[in-house]
């Protein structure tokens, strides 16, 4: 099978060893040659010599003030890998805590939501009505599924809009293929989000499509994203994380999963589960809630993604500074059944993966007419745990007794390698975050020389 080769990230990495040109020139037609059997060596060696003299030309940094700056970057010597990033639990809420920090609080009094909120969905105000905006990458393991990776990420762009009160009212794509890549591809991804488009009667608005890398990187991997937008009457409607409140139940509906699950059946060999994915219910849920009225008298939703119940809870948990209690078993009974048994015949933590439900705080008061809506839309959902005033934490309560509910640094671990790779933090996390915390520094000192250098042009 195909994947992928950066053949301008090998060049630096080998001249960085100080690799001679010839034994570089060898590896590159040997990558060349492997993906591309189509060529002759020939071919393959014009292609290496002229990879090798662009690498070298684009490493002679003149010295200036100004250029220095903007083509080099602020290295932390901790890789994505390393720091857990995109793998759902403390080191990627950590690293997402400080791209909020670089984007920093908007001047614009009408933005509503923002990074720093680490929430679904970001906001603004325009014209007296919420503007509301997310995206959502598509599973990187579902290169070599394309439908499915269209449809699931379309659908978790739309729960982003949805949780925040909001209607959807478009979508976008980016879509990336590499060089080799079959552009059917492209047409089975675009189809996946058409289906949900269809389901959910949202239109795909605008998109993009490139290569990765350019003419640098070979092979088929397929990389891409879905946003959305969507429109809230006004901003007491839009349902924060933040707005977590001391008194409030929490309600869950049922959940099938989305990419993850996908991803960890297909390479658990369990294919029949992802049928089970292919559905709307969590749109269905939200429509009735909509249509009821009720949205705007709950308090905060999310849909369960971010390193399963555990990563959703203990980062509202933290942001609206209550204590959050969960109820095992009526948790468990809102995971669809084929996805539960997959889960626990591969000993994954079904706490710590998404599930894609809906989860909802809101008063006691209105707890059973929106139970009554969202039954209405045949979704199922029950009240799975409430909220207290108390230092943040998020507790577990069981047939032996209450537990912890403690963030990993990953998110369960549901396919092998992720088993290989662990669920553990390196035992040098705290270094590992000073290192990261001296390289948001630079970012934000480079961003601020940067727009005084081109504010000083005018």
């Amino acid at each position: 099978m195909i994947l992928l080769s950066d053949l301008e990230g090998l060049t630096r990495k080998l001249i960085a060893k100080r690799k001679s040109i010839e034994e570089v020139k060898n590896r590159l037609i040997n990558e060349i040659l492997t993906y591309k059997d189509n060529l002759s060596k020939k071919s393959a060696e014009c292609l290496a010599n002229a990879i090798i003299e662009e690498v070298k030309d684009s490493n002679i940094i003149p010295e200036s003030n100004i250029l220095r700056p903007v083509l080099n970057y602020p290295k932390s010597g901790v890789s994505m890998g390393l720091m857990g990033v995109g793998s759902r639990g403390e080191g990627d809420f950590f690293i997402h805590k400080k791209l909020a920090e670089i984007a920093g609080k908007p001047s614009d009094r009408r933005v509503l939501l923002h990074p720093i909120y680490h929430d679904d969905a970001g906001a603004i105000e325009v014209n007296g009505r919420v503007l509301v905006a997310a995206v959502d990458g598509m599973h990187s393991r579902l290169s070599d599924f394309p439908f499915l990776a269209g449809f699931h990420a379309s659908r978790a762009t739309l729960r982003d809009i949805y949780v925040k009160g909001a209607r959807p009212i478009g979508m976008l794509i980016d879509l990336h293929l590499a060089d080799d890549g079959d552009v059917g591809k492209l047409f089975d991804f675009e189809a996946g989000v058409s289906a949900v488009s269809m389901l959910t009667e949202i239109p795909i608005l605008t998109g993009s499509t490139l290569r990765i890398g350019g003419d640098m990187v070979i092979g088929d991997r397929m990389t891409g994203c879905v946003g959305a937008f969507g429109i809230a009457e006004d901003s007491s409607m839009l349902a924060a994380r933040h707005k977590v409140k001391p008194g409030n139940i929490i309600l869950m509906t049922e959940g099938a999963g989305g990419g993850t699950i996908c991803t960890s059946a297909i390479y658990s060999g369990r294919h029949d589960v992802v049928l089970e994915t292919l559905n709307v219910q969590f749109v269905k849920a939200c429509k009735a809630l909509l249509n009821s009225g009720l949205i705007g008298k709950i308090c905060a939703m999310t849909d369960v993604t971010n390193g399963g119940i555990r990563g959703d809870a203990n980062e509202m948990s933290k942001l609206s500074n209550t204590a959050l209690y969960f109820y095992e078993k009526e948790i468990k009974s809102l995971v669809n059944p084929k996805v539960l048994d997959l889960l626990e015949s591969k000993g994954i933590d079904y706490l710590g993966v998404s599930l894609d439900a809906l989860m909802i705080f809101v008063p006691e008061d209105y707890v059973e007419d929106i139970m009554a809506e969202v039954r209405k839309a045949r979704v199922k959902i029950e009240e799975i745990g409430f909220v207290e005033k108390g230092t943040p934490k998020v507790t577990l309560m069981t047939s032996e007794g209450e537990k912890d509910l403690n963030l990993k640094f990953r998110e369960s671990a549901y396919t092998r390698i992720k088993k290989v790779v662990g669920e553990d933090a390196p035992y040098d996390l705290e270094e590992l975050k000073i290192k990261v915390e001296k390289s948001v520094k630079k970012a934000i000192e480079k961003r601020d020389f940067i727009v005084k250098y081109i504010r000083s042009m005018d």
